[in-house]
């Protein structure tokens, strides 16, 4: 299948997606730019990766929501395209209205590097089929400004929630004060997926486990079941 990995200006884990699935999974992908106005034919799935576009200056995601290449993923996507949005492009995308809500400042008010457990609450989804329900993973997390707020979603909506190491959902497991505990989130229809912690960097034990891997897999095998 075929992946395209959006690059903004202050994008840099664009590399990590592209490794993970050239290298590791070994799958077609197009690495593009912001400035690019229509994406690759035969798209399966876009990634927008995490970083600071530019500069995270206006706010979080906001300027990057102008890019050309933006009016063709949203249209990609209400064709029913597959679209990840990892941290920073978690963030994009509820600029882009792709996703309910928003991500505002930790509530610690400060920059945040961890590992952390999450647990699966949907496994029902394009993004998360070859993961159990209630499954406790393990990714890293690095972001300032990560706390979702959202008035309209959806229960079914949530993918995956922060949780201590046996799968409580506390407050005190809550790294940025997300309502819900929340983690990652899909759309409506399913097939926009936005999460802040980083799935793309733990694809190798080497690297300390492989918890993100099946997140790509499940996407893999979906797109080949739909085939």
């Amino acid at each position: 299948m075929k992946f395209a990995v959006i690059t903004f200006p202050g994008s840099n884990c664009d590399k990590d997606c592209v490794y993970v699935l050239k290298n590791i999974l070994k799958q077609d992908v197009v690495e593009m730019f912001h400035d690019e106005a229509s994406l690759p034919k035969e798209t399966d799935c876009v990634i927008l990766p995490g970083g600071f576009s530019y500069g995270d200056y206006l706010r979080s995601g906001a300027i990057a929501r102008f890019s050309k290449i933006v009016n063709p993923i949203i249209d990609f996507a209400n064709k029913g395209g597959l679209v990840i949005g990892i941290c920073n492009g978690f963030q994009i995308l509820c600029e882009m209205d792709l996703l309910e809500g928003a991500l505002t400042t930790n509530k610690s008010r400060s920059f945040i590097c961890d590992e952390i457990y999450l647990k699966v609450v949907n496994n029902k989804t394009s993004f998360t089929s070859l993961y159990k329900e209630g499954e406790i993973i393990k990714l890293p997390i690095a972001h300032g400004d990560g706390c979702y707020i959202s008035k309209n979603i959806n229960k079914d909506q949530i993918v995956f929630q922060y949780c201590d190491k046996n799968g409580k959902i506390t407050e005190e497991s809550n790294p940025n004060g997300s309502i819900e505990n929340i983690a990652g989130i899909i759309n409506k229809k399913g097939n926009v997926l936005g999460l802040m912690p980083h799935p793309e960097r733990v694809c190798e034990s080497i690297l300390g486990g492989e918890d993100g891997k099946r997140l790509f897999e499940s996407i893999i095998m979906q797109c080949s079941v739909g085939t």
